[in-house]
């Protein structure tokens, strides 16, 4: 059995396919998958979906969409929790975090609202004893920073790819890390060291669907150029991905499936 720690079935990639995507995904073994809403908007329909297809969900605000969000915006997911606060399939505060790659997110302002949005989202997951799904991109400093000053009860480092440190840092403070299409790339010669040596214990998985695809889904920008679309990421490439994890760690893929299911269900207490 396996559990995809972040997949955005919500995503209009999927409108004309949705229900097939899913029978892949449980054809294939993955019995769970964690749907993160993104911005208020989409709070109904991440909930709403992940009933109908007997999964799980998360709501909060990313940051890429902190531009467009506002007060009244968090005043809605405190909400929002509030009111499905005994929803078993409410399972985490996320997707929230620190974008530090995208430039037009990079201003004095942009930075100052991300934080605003990130700071008073961990109040809201201490609030309701949440644990958090984490965006790091070229944040996992400041993010690290945000968790000592307001402290949670953990949750998971979405598509991590920082440095040793940092993912000790986060795995001290009762987070895993999560893995996913990127580990499938030869030249992810960091992420892949991370996977190899870090304890097993601290390792999760997820596709990020329909984002983040692995290898054999890629194209180039010259494929892309000559016609050739991108390959659409799902919830039943995971086990896949973790054949690559196995691999590296030279342990079966059942066991991978074990123990990262476990860990799974450690970081998000309500999968229990």
């Amino acid at each position: 059995m396996w559990i995809d720690t972040h997949c955005h079935l919500d995503a209009t990639e999927f409108d004309a396919d949705r229900a097939l995507v899913h029978w892949r995904a449980r054809a294939a073994g993955v019995a769970q998958c964690i749907i993160p809403a993104v911005e208020a908007a989409n709070f109904d329909t991440v909930r709403l979906l992940a009933h109908a297809q007997q999964d799980a969900y998360a709501l909060g605000i990313h940051p890429l969409y902190t531009p467009q969000s506002t007060e009244a915006d968090l005043a809605q997911l405190d909400a929002t929790l509030h009111a499905h606060r005994h929803d078993p399939r409410l399972v985490a505060i996320g997707e929230i975090g620190l974008d530090g790659f995208v430039p037009e997110l990079n201003t004095v302002e942009a930075k100052a609202r991300q934080q605003l949005f990130y700071k008073a989202q961990l109040k809201l997951a201490q609030q309701h004893q949440l644990p958090v799904l984490l965006h790091v991109r070229r944040s996992a400093d400041l993010l690290l920073k945000g968790l000592r000053d307001t402290p949670v009860v953990g949750g998971i480092a979405h598509a991590f790819n920082g440095s040793l440190q940092q993912a000790q840092a986060f795995i001290a403070l009762g987070f895993k890390l999560g893995f996913g299409g990127a580990l499938t790339y030869d030249r992810a010669l960091q992420l892949r060291r991370l996977a190899a040596e870090l304890p097993l214990s601290a390792i999760v998985l997820e596709t990020d669907a329909p984002d983040m695809p692995p290898h054999w889904l890629y194209t180039t920008a010259a494929q892309r150029a000559a016609g050739q679309r991108q390959g659409r990421n799902e919830p039943a490439e995971l086990p896949r991905i973790a054949q690559v994890l196995a691999d590296l760690r030279g342990i079966s893929l059942d066991e991978v499936a074990a123990i990262t299911s476990a860990n799974a269900r450690q970081a998000l207490s309500r999968l229990q």
